[in-house]
């Protein structure tokens, strides 16, 4: 029989570069008997900051659960590091924002279904009805809120205060087609996961195949970032293209933009499951 894999520890940090970062994290891990699994480290030489992500086995690791937060901030404080732990055993909760396209929704669902995942998804929420039998499907909570201008701040306290009822710690927004307020953005900051097509800001509206097909494009491709209150200039987290010629009609085109679409999505959401993403400056450190 396979082994089960051991409950591990993730630390990733970001500080000023200096001498000696890999070292102090190193010692510590070491001096508690910690057996390091992944280490992976870069210097943004241009801003001289320094970016780690380490994981380690708890099963040989001497300290307690409670106590490994306490003992890593003594180190961590002289050199001026920012920080955070997590744990493969805690399972995060997923919200996913959709509208009326599923194709995101399903490929998201169908991973966390076949265990690709280890998350839990207790809220599907819309601005229409129109994909509740998806969420039937998987047994999930589907639950709408209609937008209109003049009800759109009163719904979106309702989904935050719904949301942090359910403790929701990502909220994935699957073409959910709203632009959500600064406010929702600021009770989640870096905990929510967009993705759109890379026409913007070339092909604005909601028919940028049919844009892209008369203006002969030759390349589309997606874009998942975490969402700001700039609009769609979040920090990145993961793109990619596929390549298109003049025998491609808009149908062709709008089904490999919502192929890659659902690809860099998926990707991007199993970055943030897996700790593997650092943002700074806008911008993000992924440690694939």
């Amino acid at each position: 029989m396979p082994l089960q894999p051991s409950s591990t520890v993730t630390l990733l940090i970001s500080c000023p570069d200096r001498q000696g970062l890999v070292a102090a994290v190193t010692a510590f891990i070491a001096q508690h008997h910690g057996n390091i699994l992944h280490l992976a480290q870069h210097v943004d030489q241009t801003q001289g900051v320094f970016f780690m992500r380490v994981e380690w086995e708890l099963s040989s690791f001497d300290l307690p659960r409670d106590e490994i937060t306490a003992a890593f901030a003594k180190v961590a404080q002289p050199l001026g590091m920012t920080w955070t732990i997590q744990y493969s055993d805690v399972r995060p909760r997923m919200a996913i924002f959709v509208s009326k396209q599923a194709h995101c929704l399903y490929e998201l669902l169908s991973r966390w279904q076949a265990g690709e995942w280890q998350v839990d998804i207790p809220l599907i929420i819309s601005n229409h009805r129109d994909l509740a039998g998806v969420a039937a499907q998987f047994g999930i909570r589907y639950m709408v809120f209609p937008m209109t201008p003049e009800t759109k701040a009163a719904q979106e306290k309702e989904q935050i205060a719904l949301l942090r009822e359910h403790h929701i710690d990502l909220i994935v927004l699957a073409r959910y087609m709203q632009i959500v307020s600064p406010d929702f953005v600021g009770a989640f900051s870096n905990r929510i996961i967009n993705i759109h097509h890379s026409f913007l800001p070339a092909f604005i509206g909601d028919r940028p195949y049919h844009k892209a097909y008369e203006r002969g494009v030759k390349m589309i491709g997606a874009t998942s970032h975490y969402v700001t209150a700039d609009l769609d200039a979040g920090p990145i987290i993961e793109q990619d293209i596929v390549r298109v010629d003049h025998r491609d009609t808009i149908d062709d085109l709008v089904r490999k933009g919502r192929d890659i679409e659902k690809l860099v999505l998926a990707r991007a959401v199993r970055a943030h499951l897996l700790h593997q993403v650092l943002v700074y400056n806008n911008k993000t450190v992924v440690f694939n």
